[in-house]
């Protein structure tokens, strides 16, 4: 099954002398999938993100992507293989505008990234892209503010087109909705469940209606270790993920 995961993990381990961060976690995702990585605090899932996108090194085990061994990449050569992410707290260059952002993104990928403060004029097929992206994500009134300008639940809309604009073939979406008011998250959901179907993406969230609403499979980590997967109503259902959650007792 290997070679048809977008993104698979084996054995995967890592710690930080006696604290074990990632215990042997076995991972796949397919390509296409709609899957969702949940656990209460301290499960391990951004431990686990900065390992499959190359922040962290791994103590013992695989990362694959496409099939192939990225555990050792760099983390510019993982997005150069397809793979992007989002930030818990977004990682944008507030002071510049939500085009530039995304602009940015395409620039480096097409490694024309050199050639960025170039007139726009030099770089139209880029700048087009960008503004088309942003269309279709429905922030293109937005261009040419300036990103700290924008409230936060639509710098959230911007962090996804930069991803978006790596062209990538896994999405890493570590919580989309956090900091998010609810009254915005219902925005972020529906772009989400707009994004092209071919992607593969992975969220890791806390916010169960996105979760519930998005997710096709889920997996549960507890303390660096897979609990279970399953589909939704599977894991709604499962005891040990409500003794996780809701601190039930589960009876042998």
């Amino acid at each position: 099954m290997t070679a048809s995961c977008a993104l698979e993990t084996k054995v995967l381990c890592k710690s930080f002398g006696a604290l074990a961060v990632a215990n042997a976690i076995n991972f796949q995702l397919l390509p296409g999938a709609r899957h969702a990585l949940i656990g209460p605090n301290g499960a391990g899932k951004t431990s686990f993100v900065n390992l499959v996108t190359g922040v962290l090194q791994s103590t013992s085990g695989q990362i694959l992507l496409d099939g192939e061994d990225v555990t050792r990449l760099s983390q510019a050569q993982r997005v150069k293989r397809g793979l992007a992410r989002t930030f818990q707290i977004n990682q944008l260059f507030r002071g510049l505008s939500v085009l530039e952002n995304v602009t940015l993104a395409i620039s480096e990928r097409e490694g024309v990234a050199g050639n960025f403060w170039r007139p726009a004029g030099k770089r139209t097929a880029v700048v087009e892209e960008a503004y088309a992206l942003l269309d279709k994500l429905g922030i293109a009134d937005e261009a040419l503010r300036a990103v700290r300008e924008l409230a936060y639940g639509r710098q959230r809309l911007v962090e996804i087109a930069v991803a978006l604009g790596l062209k990538p073939k896994v999405l890493l979406l570590d919580e989309p909705a956090a900091g998010v008011p609810s009254s915005e998250t219902g925005t972020i959901i529906e772009v989400i469940e707009r994004l092209d179907p071919t992607i593969a993406l992975l969220i890791i969230e806390h916010d169960m209606e996105l979760v519930f609403r998005i997710a096709r499979r889920i997996t549960v980590l507890v303390q660096g270790t897979v609990l279970v997967e399953g589909t939704p109503a599977e894991i709604a259902a499962d005891p040990h993920v409500r003794e996780v959650y809701l601190g039930e007792r589960v009876t042998p």
